[in-house]
């Protein structure tokens, strides 16, 4: 298969990153068919995808004319068939669960034509866990994406078992929907900026979760001396509480360590009550205007005890 041949791509759960590989992919004139379970799933999708569009406008970084060509390139079902049948491109975001990935792509191997090529989102997986299950372990590689609205760079990992054909076909598709891959040369859990920001992560919920600092001032230390305008806490709000917890949890089971253990444990308490970060408009901070925000954030001497 050839990069002209990719007409439609299949994006297989429609949460957060669904949502933002989907729109990406549409305003590069791809079109997009987007699965999940359930209509509220979508319909949720659906709305999300609208305020990116309008984010989009508002930036100046799209016209309000191809924002709206690229909502009318993005169909969304719960029919699998509807979805795979035509697809050329897959790319997969449902939960960090190496066995629930391996039978959607079990599922969807049987309803794709032969020559699309599977890709997974995983933020922490490596491919290889669930290769053989997607029924075409050659034509299957990690592409992961990062919040379309901060950057433009994207991983490509390939397995053992990889086409070096295919690797170049997603690369080539990278380029044509106006990202920047990264090539790894090997697997490796967490990618390359991955593996740092959950090395970041790892730290600021050791110091919450031991009592050392607050939540705030854990993000004012980090924004204070490195200029960034979020702090770990503010970061893991955009990526979803729910999705961060998932992958501190599964690894704290993995690996058995007591910190990780008592760092998901942590994180729980705010997936139970739905506090789940900028997409359900409180998490670690309240939004749309989350308190980092403000220009007195880093040198505010009222800080929370």
């Amino acid at each position: 298969m050839n990069l002209e041949d990719i007409k439609t791509v299949l994006i297989i759960g429609a949460g957060t990153m669904g949502q933002h590989i989907g729109f990406q992919c549409a305003m590069c004139g791809v079109d997009v068919m987007m699965y999940d379970i359930k209509p509220e799933i979508l319909e949720t999708a659906e709305a999300r995808i609208e305020k990116l569009a309008l984010s989009f406008v508002k930036a100046n970084r799209l016209s309000t004319e191809d924002a709206a060509a690229a909502r009318k390139r993005i169909q969304m079902t719960t029919d699998p068939e509807k979805a795979g049948k035509n697809a050329e491109f897959v790319s997969e975001s449902v939960p960090e669960n190496p066995e629930l990935k391996a039978r959607v792509f079990a599922q969807f191997n049987e309803i794709c034509p032969a020559h699309a090529v599977f890709t997974t989102n995983s933020s922490s997986l490596i491919p290889s866990m669930f290769a053989q299950q997607t029924g075409r372990p050659e034509r299957f590689c990690a592409f992961h994406f990062h919040d379309i609205r901060m950057t433009r760079i994207v991983d490509i990992m390939p397995h053992a078992g990889t086409d070096p054909a295919v690797v170049e076909l997603v690369r080539a598709f990278a380029v044509k929907i106006d990202q920047i891959p990264i090539m790894l040369k090997k697997e490796n859990f967490g990618y390359v900026f991955n593996a740092m920001l959950m090395e970041l992560f790892k730290s600021a919920q050791s110091l919450a979760a031991n009592g050392v600092a607050s939540v705030e001032d854990i993000d004012r230390a980090w924004m204070g001396v490195m200029h960034t305008p979020v702090g770990p806490f503010g970061i893991m709000d955009s990526i979803g509480i729910d999705t961060v917890w998932k992958i501190t949890d599964y690894w704290a089971k993995i690996v058995k360590d007591p910190q990780q253990i008592k760092n998901a444990e942590f994180m729980k308490p705010f997936v139970e009550k739905g506090l789940l970060g900028e997409k359900t408009g409180k998490g670690f901070y309240t939004y749309p205007d989350p308190a980092f925000t403000r220009p007195d954030f880093v040198s505010a001497v009222n800080q929370e005890k």
